[in-house]
């Protein structure tokens, strides 16, 4: 099928906007070729309009294909941004016609505004979060439920929240729909990706991945496993030949760096899926069936995208990985490590999740802090936009020093700080028992995070992976992975690593370290909220984990109704098995959510979290915004408890009656 490139649209995704403050503005978008570009910022407090010419100075533009190039827009000023305040903006596209954003996304509007716009809050005043949003689960979508709460404030800056954070899991490369792959495949051909030799893979390069007849519900077998390391394997596996590929949707994995880059277009934006059909492949009689069904999804997911375009057009985002933005399991030990990177394949397919990840995700965040891992995938780019591929040797050395990147997390100044947390790439790893999980971060990482911690008042803590769970859960996975199976029950938390679990209880115990926690986490594919504080100290911290999973994806009903209801029987306050747990240090009181069934404190199903946020950096409020329309309230206490207020000068404490 031949295609018309000059009829594509100048935007094919975003604007989505990113970091955000008085003094800088960050916004991302993919356009057809590279745009020339007006941002008007129209501030409503009477001020004048602002009007920037973007140049290479403060719009980096990268190729990632014929007729795709990324665009971040990063503005800096002398006079600041007022905050507190509506601000409208206009991207206007200079040249032939002088377009704004009304004119070729008129879905980024809400009803009755004239252009998107933001607020710049002046404190951590309230934030929505989530994680875990899989295009093919049938359920509804969290950030369409964002997006239609959203629509009703837009017009009243305080009542708008500070951030929506996305805390991990924004694509899953590794578990993907067949009608998605196929989309993926249509939009690499009408934007002529960026196409890759493959070393030691059983394909030469993308093209011959594509045509495979293999590429369709069958990756399984092109994906690497170690035959040769038959002593890991048998660690790791059990003895069962097994890919290093540990997920079991592993059918439609992503491979390419292409494939990466086109999920998230296809994932943040209607636009795309304009632009390509989604033609069945050939297809075996259950695999067709399989097909079928999750066309049916994917549809609705497409048909709800514009709502999706709006919230990241009109909502400051920040973003974090977890394991599904590269894949199922990534680091969970030392012996997963050491086989996945020693095989040039395997570590081409992790190094191309983390470069998209960087483009798309990372570097909104804080460029700042990117700039060595950013002029790696620019010379890169740069490379292939010259010869119209991915130069091998060149990708493989910039997958290298990705992969040796130390800064993936990021602080946001403010009231309270907002700290961000890498629990991925800097793991404490157990190198006499190499099968067992690390630990999450490893002791510089949280020596870094003390540091950041020293002195505040109080602070929000981004950590994908709560570091205060479900006990039981817990304690499942603790035997499995003194089983040697650590693969079979995703055994990552915090507690799973001595070392690294020691720690961070201990730096809850500084004296110099804040007197409010609030930890927002996701990842586990349900919603909670404990309130934690240290046994026999009456003079704090006082610790909230609020957890929101997952945005599009649920647990099983069945199985998590069980898991809550044994959790309650075994962990009761009087149960001796408390004192067994590596935080018996601590009281652990769960919020039992307003709609759940009695006694119930997992809530499972899809939303987005919103917490709102006193002056002194503790909770007001806990909502799950549940994506059928439902608002689930956590209580901030529980019937028969007292609720003494603590000060940021830990004078006085807070007590609940009960246990842990």
């Amino acid at each position: 099928m031949s295609f018309d490139h000059a009829s594509l649209p100048a935007v094919l995704a975003g604007p989505i906007l990113r970091r955000s403050d008085p003094e800088r503005i960050l916004l991302w978008l993919v356009g057809s070729r590279p745009l020339s570009l007006e941002l008007v910022l129209s501030p409503q407090d009477d001020s004048m309009p602002r009007h920037h010419v973007l140049s290479a100075d403060n719009c980096r533009v990268l190729p990632l294909g014929k007729h795709a190039y990324l665009h971040l827009i990063d503005v800096q000023f002398d006079r600041p941004l007022p905050q507190d305040v509506r601000i409208d903006y206009d991207l206007r596209l200079k040249g032939e016609t002088d377009q704004g954003i009304a004119d070729w996304a008129p879905h980024l509007l809400y009803e009755g505004a004239a252009l998107p716009g933001f607020v710049i809050a002046s404190r951590l005043h309230s934030l929505l979060h989530g994680s875990c949003r899989k295009p093919h689960h049938p359920g509804r979508d969290g950030l369409v439920r964002a997006d239609s709460w959203l629509a009703e404030r837009w017009a009243e800056p305080d009542k708008r929240p500070a951030w929506l954070l996305m805390t991990g899991d924004q694509i899953y490369a590794d578990d993907v729909a067949g009608p998605m792959l196929v989309a993926i495949h249509a939009l690499i051909r009408r934007l002529g990706l960026f196409d890759e030799i493959l070393e030691d893979a059983m394909v030469a390069d993308s093209q011959a991945l594509f045509a495979s007849s293999d590429t369709y519900y069958h990756r399984e077998r092109l994906l690497p496993d170690i035959v040769s390391n038959e002593a890991l394997r048998e660690r790791l596996f059990g003895g069962v030949r097994k890919p290093i590929f540990t997920t079991a949707s592993a059918q439609n994995h992503l491979i390419t760096f292409a494939e990466v880059l086109a999920m998230y277009l296809l994932v943040w934006s209607p636009v795309p899926w304009r632009l390509i059909e989604v033609k069945p492949p050939d297809l075996d009689e259950k695999h067709a069936k399989r097909f079928d069904e999750e066309a049916v999804i994917i549809e609705d997911f497409v048909k709800n995208l514009p709502q999706v375009a709006r919230l990241l057009a009109n909502q400051p985002s920040l973003m974090i990985f977890d394991d599904h933005d590269v894949t199922d399991d990534w680091n969970l030990n030392a012996a997963w490590e050491e086989v996945a990177y020693e095989h040039p394949f395997s570590r081409r397919i992790l190094g191309n999740a983390l470069l998209a990840y960087l483009l798309c995700q990372g570097w909104g965040n804080d460029p700042d802090r990117l700039a060595m891992p950013m002029s790696e995938i620019t010379s890169l780019l740069s490379a292939a936009h010259a010869q119209d591929a991915l130069p091998d040797l060149e990708q493989d050395a910039a997958i290298r020093e990705l992969l040796r990147f130390q800064g993936w997390e990021y602080v946001v100044p403010g009231h309270p700080k907002l700290v961000v947390l890498d629990t991925r790439t800097r793991r404490w790893r157990s190198e006499r028992k190499r099968h067992r999980p690390s630990g999450l971060m490893d002791w510089e990482a949280l020596s870094d995070l003390q540091q950041e911690l020293l002195d505040e008042p109080a602070v929000v803590v981004v950590s994908p992976t709560p570091m205060f769970g479900v006990k039981l859960i817990e304690s499942v996975q603790k035997l499995f992975a003194l089983a040697g199976k650590p693969l079979m029950v995703d055994a990552e938390n915090w507690m799973a690593h001595r070392g690294a679990a020691s720690v961070m209880l201990n730096i809850f115990r500084h004296s110099r370290t804040p007197a409010n926690y609030v930890i927002l986490s996701g990842d586990v594919h349900y919603s909670f909220v404990y309130r934690i504080r240290i046994r026999d100290r009456r003079h704090g911290p006082n610790i909230w984990q609020i957890t929101s999973s997952g945005v599009k994806n649920a647990f099983p009903d069945t199985l998590l109704d069980w898991f809550d209801r044994l959790n309650r029987w075994l962990y009761a306050p009087w149960s001796p098995l408390n004192f067994f747990t590596k935080r018996r240090e601590m009281y652990v009181t769960p919020s039992t959510p307003d709609r759940g069934k009695a006694g119930e404190r997992l809530w499972n199903g899809s939303g987005i979290g919103y917490v709102t946020l006193d002056g002194e950096g503790r909770p007001q409020a806990i909502t799950e915004l549940d994506a059928r329309n439902l608002d689930v309230h956590f209580p901030l206490e529980e019937p028969g408890e007292e609720r003494l207020e603590i000060s940021s000068d830990k004078k006085r404490g807070w007590h609940p009656r009960g246990g842990p």
